[in-house]
């Protein structure tokens, strides 16, 4: 029953927190817009709708999500983002990154590399889970591992953490593992380091309450969601 209770919980935090990603893209009219970790396309489709994009393109370090997005008319460029980007500099007028900063090995280079894409006084939009969420405090308090980085190992599920969503259910990819988790400061600051102005933060979940309170407290919301500028 807990389970299941904290099963319903992620998922209503994750439909609200692209309610909040859409709210931000849908307040352009137009242009190129990248989607990194793009999947199948599903998800970027909905992006292009709501910000008018002229042009979808993604990044995808899997093939076959990558051909699959591809069929849905988004140039995709299939590649590791721990590599140079294959993209224009200062091209695209929004970029967008949902649960995939926590994933990569080298922030540094991964927001190095996103600005460099980003036109001058462009858009870049990026969702990850936040280490001060009150679950994460919780399981601190505990001494166990943080939910938000339970899946730290390729070789196991819901490491450190008797609560974790489908802990021991199989042999995790290791490209699913978690690298860093951002603190809503810690986010913010980051950003700014590399240059980006403008920055703005929404949350989404609050475990165990109604997932509609991390928009009320953003700093301890399950997830938290940037939008930032490159400067002109």
């Amino acid at each position: 029953m807990i389970a299941t209770y904290f099963q319903k919980l992620y998922e209503r935090s994750s439909f609200l927190n692209q309610e909040n990603i859409l709210r931000v893209a849908s307040q352009f009219s137009g242009g190129r817009l990248l989607d990194v970790g793009c999947d199948n396309g599903k998800w970027t489709q909905q992006l292009g709708k709501v910000s008018k994009a002229s042009e979808l393109w993604g990044i995808e370090i899997n093939s076959g999500p990558a051909e699959e997005c591809r069929s849905k008319g988004i140039k995709v460029i299939n590649q590791d983002l721990n590599n140079v980007w294959n993209v224009n500099e200062s091209y695209f007028d929004i970029i967008h990154a949902n649960q995939v900063i926590e994933h990569v090995p080298n922030v540094d280079f991964f927001l190095h590399e996103t600005f460099k894409a980003l036109k001058p006084g462009g858009t870049v939009i990026v969702s990850t889970e936040n280490g001060s969420s009150w679950h994460n405090i919780f399981a601190a308090i505990m001494g166990w591992q943080i939910f938000s980085l339970t899946n730290m190992s390729s070789l196991a599920v819901g490491v450190g953490n008797p609560l974790a969503l489908n802990r021991g259910s199989g042999t995790p990819q290791s490209g699913w593992t978690h690298k860093t988790i951002f603190n809503y400061l810690g986010l913010i600051e980051f950003f700014k380091i590399h240059g980006f102005v403008s920055i703005t933060i929404q949350g989404a979940g609050y475990h165990p309450l109604p997932a509609v309170c991390g928009r009320w407290d953003v700093r301890h919301a399950h997830f938290i969601t940037l939008a930032a500028t490159k400067p002109l």
